[in-house]
């Protein structure tokens, strides 16, 4: 067998004679949490390493900023450097665990440059750049594997490319970030407010110190368009991925959930749909969901992640387990690893993602869901009339409505209030809609909040599953 590597063929080049090398080279570029972890299992495991791939796996080197600083996985200090680019140029695979766009992009096109097989989680990277970057790989005759990349431990990417690739996707729909649904499932399941969930999920690890990225939705955009790419083979962007995010959902909008029978999920929603003017596309979303109990989706508890695939002819699949954590992702991360590692022995090309079809992303306008629209109206005979009838006027149907009267905690604020007035009584509209075009559920809302007996629209989820 020879070993089709960058130093396998400087090395024939040099003694065509010498027999294929004994060990892979690996570059780990970044070591928190994750690059901590995959430095420990090509440590710890390099014998059962070893016996699966038919060389001995050899950690190079490990790109960090600080050679000296404190690390969850300590290795020899002589294998710490900071020269990224003398590190990538010595090895057969690189890993990168850096995040962000740069200095990983210029590093990885470094690598793929010289033909050296590329293992990434960096879903930023992959969700803004990853369409060149898998054209570069395959001009290269490299592979560059990303399974990390997406709800950590859990494999999902490569189901969708290898398992379901004679089927056509029609929708993948998951949970797909631990930290939102940690919140969402502490604000369901003890009551607790946003920050205090927030602060909880901070205190446990399940959230960084900046928790934008996470609870703004950006993070699960980043994987609702690479998930996008796989299920549909169809170059797709993160700017092509409605956005939405939880800080917006209140213990109020979980009672109204809880007592109609759901759950609230974040949800990253890649669906293919025909628009409104024939064109075949597809829709990317990520955004506060209302589940009914009783899907799988609404089960998952915790800091865990899923993701819910419906096919053609496969039918419904749902793929759960640990969205994130160092040792849960680096199992992705070796999983292709090691991939990459027994093609490298036994010789061949670089296996590669090119996406090759057309399914333009369509605006989140032509999507088909129903809504929970909860509003402030007044107590008086003929407001559910009027509020019906202008729902009516823009083509939506109503599945139920719930009259509800203020709860003591609203009245107490109220007349707390310095500006309070005795007006008329208010009570509590719950609205569940059928299906209908997104545009045309905005549109019937907008009109809802014109109306003189609307006092506030409080609140406005979408709902899947039913």
């Amino acid at each position: 067998m020879t070993a089709t590597t960058p130093a396998a063929r400087e090395a024939s080049q040099q003694a065509p004679q010498q027999a294929s090398p004994q060990a892979l080279k690996i570059a780990l570029l970044g070591a928190g949490t994750v690059g901590a972890q995959v430095a420990r299992i090509l440590t710890e495991d390099a014998e059962m390493l070893a016996s699966r791939v038919g060389a001995r796996l050899e950690l190079a080197g490990v790109f960090v900023r600080n050679p000296d600083g404190a690390r969850d996985y300590q290795l020899p200090r002589e294998l710490y450097t900071t020269d990224a680019e003398a590190l990538v140029d010595s090895a057969d695979i690189v890993v990168e665990l850096m995040g962000g766009i740069e200095p990983a992009k210029t590093l990885i096109e470094r690598a793929i440059a010289r033909g050296s097989a590329v293992v990434t989680g960096n879903k930023a990277l992959l969700a803004q750049n990853g369409s060149e970057l898998f054209q570069a790989a395959a001009e290269a005759g490299t592979q560059l594997s990303f399974e990390a990349s997406v709800a950590g431990a859990i494999p999902i990417l490569r189901p969708l490319r290898d398992s379901l690739a004679g089927d056509t996707v029609t929708r993948v729909m998951g949970i797909a970030n631990g930290t939102t649904n940690y919140i969402l499932d502490q604000m369901d399941s003890t009551g607790a407010a946003f920050d205090d969930a927030l602060a909880e999920a901070q205190s446990l690890g399940f959230a960084e110190s900046d928790p934008t990225a996470d609870i703004e939705g950006h993070d699960a955009a980043a994987k609702a368009a690479i998930l996008a790419n796989m299920a549909f083979h169809a170059p797709f962007r993160i700017d092509e991925v409605h956005c939405e995010g939880i800080t917006r959902i209140t213990a109020a909008d979980n009672e109204a959930a809880a007592e109609a029978g759901y759950v609230i999920k974040l949800l990253a929603i890649a669906e293919r749909i025909t628009a409104g003017d024939g064109t075949a596309g597809a829709v990317l979303r990520v955004h506060p969901t209302l589940l009914p109990r009783e899907h799988p989706l609404a089960a998952v508890r915790g800091a865990f992640n899923a993701v819910f695939v419906e096919a053609e002819n496969a039918g419904e699949l749902m793929f759960y387990g640990p969205g994130a954590g160092g040792a849960p992702t680096a199992s992705a991360v070796m999983g292709d690893v090691v991939s990459i590692s027994r093609r490298l022995v036994r010789g061949g090309a670089g296996r590669t993602h090119t996406p090759k079809s057309v399914v333009p992303a369509l605006p989140v306008g032509e999507a088909r869901t129903s809504y929970m629209v909860v509003l402030r109206v007044a107590d008086r005979p003929g407001v559910l009339a009027a509020i019906a009838s202008s729902v009516a006027e823009h083509g939506v149907s109503i599945v139920s409505m719930r009259q509800v009267p203020l709860s003591e905690d609203d009245l107490v604020a109220e007349e707390s209030e310095e500006e309070y007035t005795d007006e008329a009584p208010e009570s509590v509209l719950r609205i569940i809609t059928h299906e209908a075009k997104e545009q045309d559920l905005a549109a019937t809302v907008a009109a809802l909040e014109q109306l003189d007996a609307v006092t506030e629209v409080v609140s406005v989820l979408r709902v899947e599953g039913n």
